[in-house]
């Protein structure tokens, strides 16, 4: 993790995995077709993601492989994978993990792994997670409403970009209204 407690690329991928098979066992050719497909979606090709192997959840621990494979084996693509309790403690850790400002593909990646996963936490460690995804949009609406505050007085509101801050600042309201609607849930 990052010293903010936020995630890297390679935890957010491990994050994917470990969610996915803490849903249910998978074979390793499955797990990285879903992982793949999720992450690909969300942010579209990205080095930094398709480099991560999950064959280290496995050296690590963290995933088990059906019998008769050892963990300094490499997995086959049709071997049997579960999640072990060390693989569900961090699992916790990195659905509990905080968020950074400012967004990027990556953040939104970790937001959508971490609604992608919601049930898998209970209410009080849901109820965290929205207000650490909250109190990260709050930074970053205050961050671009500076940007557009200067950007407008510089430019007597005429310029482009304080009408594009405007839209992005209409969609992270937006979000803080959507997240605001699940703790009402809760």
């Amino acid at each position: 993790m990052y010293p903010d407690h936020s995630l890297m690329p390679k935890e957010a991928v491990h994050l994917a995995a470990l969610g996915i098979l803490a849903e249910g066992p998978r074979t390793y050719a499955d797990l990285a077709a879903v992982v793949r497909d999720f992450t690909s979606h969300v942010v579209g090709p990205n080095l930094d993601l398709m480099g991560t192997s999950i064959q280290l959840l496995s050296f690590e621990g963290l995933i088990t492989a059906e019998e008769g494979m050892g963990p300094s084996q490499v997995l086959a693509p049709d071997a049997g994978l579960s999640i072990t309790d060390a693989g569900r403690a961090a699992l916790k850790t990195l659905l509990l993990a905080s968020v950074r400002t400012p967004f990027n593909d990556l953040n939104k990646l970790v937001i959508a792994l971490k609604m992608r996963l919601f049930g898998l936490l209970d209410g009080a460690e849901r109820q965290a997670q929205i207000e650490v995804i909250t109190s990260a949009l709050r930074s970053e609406l205050a961050r671009l409403a500076l940007l557009r505050q200067r950007r407008a007085e510089e430019t007597d509101g005429t310029d482009t970009l304080v009408h594009w801050l405007d839209h992005d600042l209409s969609q992270i309201e937006d979000s803080l209204a959507w997240f605001d609607s699940l703790t009402t849930e809760s």
